[in-house]
């Protein structure tokens, strides 16, 4: 194969950076030419996204792409969070900066949709679990708060597309974060009218749905004379991160399992069929999208504790770095306190090892003493909470795992990945750590023709990672955690 060459932008909550990938002899090379800081802006008590900063840095990683690669590119593909969005009005200008998921317009809108229909119908119709952050609550607060302002709106972006759209012109919605919104329907392939309908919501705004790897259109002319590009295609690869990542684990056959791993962890598996009930509806798992099919995920709080730990134990005046914290864990006792990962009281403390502590306390333990053993603590628990994941998606997938691929931030945090093995019982394979990125780079080239599908997709991840193996341990004495876990998991929802 010729040397192949494309452009993706991965946006985060925090940040966001263009990466170059090199396709060639089905291989993948990646350099990061910009990184950039994704801001939220609050004015009057509300959380807006600055969506014409985050534009302007797509602009500035094409001209840093220029500068290194010249004119021609094989490709550029957007992928970001799920679930937020914008609206465009008449003249097709956007109306108002897009407002972040955690801004409080939510509060109370489970309760007011439950008037109208039962939680347990919503999740049905939609595979999702039921949180207040998803686009239908961020809805219908616009139809019970500001009816006059969505009466005005005319398309319904989300933010991948809509800054897609900036770049073509073009107004689609790519179906992996379709998927997330709690306004679609898995088993029709399109908006769900019922909802649409028993909400007063406008489904006149929702715009098409594309498929993963459509190619969006050609970049506008204005902006290809602004960054110095020839021309350019546009390509909705995954949109969601999420998405992009899990095409781009580096599998085999079919008997695996994945944990996408950072801030969230993301557990899941390859599904034929959308799956619902109420298993899946107490267990709160999504039905959500690769490229290629659908997965069976549940959304574990993830290193976000260990994260807000340590800008805790920073703003005492100790300083870790990521590696030593991860030491730190290893050189601990075994045998200390567990907690649930996703209990409320983890979601914004102010202090998180002081949340870790009152855990403790209401469930009947001794709280973790010192760095070290807080670190076990917080990566043990979400080993434990992973195996409790994949045994209820396994559970009604009707499945057994046989592997489990580690991918994203987490696969490099050492301890965290044999624990999992410990814990589950199953060998873990660590890496690539930047699969998002692989993903949409890989899923632009299956768009151009350059690649025939999924299963080349993480073929060609395989040939261009170093995968690390992680072998399960002492089985009995994690057997015996996993009891006193689920233990505690239990107590913690009483």
């Amino acid at each position: 194969m010729p040397e192949r060459r494309f452009l993706a932008f991965d946006l985060g909550a925090e940040s966001g950076r263009a990466v170059v990938g090199t396709l060639s002899d089905d291989r993948l090379e990646t350099e990061e030419i910009h990184r950039f800081l994704n801001e939220p802006v609050e004015v009057h008590d509300t959380r807006y996204w600055d969506i014409l900063a985050l534009y302007n840095n797509l602009l500035k990683g094409m001209r840093a792409y220029v500068a290194r690669h010249g004119e021609n590119v094989d490709g550029i593909g957007i992928d970001t969070w799920a679930i937020d969005f914008g609206l465009l009005g008449e003249d097709g200008h956007l109306l108002e900066n897009p407002i972040m998921y955690r801004d409080r317009r939510t509060e109370g809108m489970v309760e007011e949709a439950a008037k109208k229909m039962p939680p347990e119908r919503l999740a049905e119709i939609t595979g999702l679990a039921v949180f207040a952050i998803h686009t239908f609550f961020q809805m219908l607060s616009l139809r019970l708060k500001r009816k006059a302002f969505l009466d005005t709106a005319r398309t319904y972006l989300m933010i991948p597309d809509l800054l897609g759209y900036f770049l073509t012109g073009e107004k689609v919605c790519e179906r992996s974060n379709a998927i997330t919104t709690q306004l679609y329907d898995p088993r029709l392939g399109d908006w769900s009218r019922e909802i649409f309908e028993t909400f007063d919501l406008p489904l006149d705004i929702m715009p098409p749905i594309v498929d993963p790897g459509t190619v969006l259109g050609e970049l506008r002319e204005s902006v290809c004379r602004a960054v110095g590009l020839r021309e350019a295609l546009v390509i909705d690869g995954c949109t969601h991160d999420t998405g992009a990542a899990v095409a781009a684990v580096p599998a085999r056959g079919d008997n695996w399992a994945f944990i996408s791993s950072g801030t969230w962890s993301i557990v899941g598996s390859l599904s034929d069929r959308v799956v619902t009930g109420p298993g899946p509806y107490a267990a709160r798992t999504c039905n959500e999208l690769t490229f290629g099919s659908l997965i069976l995920v549940r959304n574990i709080m993830g290193l976000w504790l260990l994260q807000q730990a340590r800008a805790a134990w920073a703003r005492q005046g100790q300083e870790y770095t990521y590696a030593e914290l991860a030491a730190l864990a290893e050189q601990a006792p075994a045998g200390g306190p567990i907690v649930y990962p996703d209990d409320p009281i983890f979601l914004a403390p102010d202090d998180m090892t002081a949340a870790i502590a009152q855990f403790c306390v209401r469930t009947g333990q001794a709280p973790p003493e010192g760095v070290p053993a807080t670190c076990r603590c917080i990566l043990e628990s979400l080993a434990l909470c992973y195996r409790q994941a994949l045994e209820q998606i396994g559970s009604f997938l009707g499945r057994q795992y046989e592997v489990l691929h580690i991918v994203g931030g987490g696969s490099q945090n050492r301890p965290l990945c044999q624990f999992t093995a410990d814990a589950t019982g199953l060998p873990v394979y660590a890496g690539p750590a930047e699969a998002t990125v692989a993903g949409n780079i890989l899923v632009q080239a299956c768009a151009r023709g350059y690649l025939s599908g999924p299963q080349d997709v993480r073929e060609v991840v395989r040939n261009s990672t170093q995968l690390v193996e992680h072998t399960p341990r002492q089985q009995a004495y994690w057997d015996d955690r996993y009891a006193l876990y689920l233990a505690i998991y239990e107590k913690s929802r009483s």
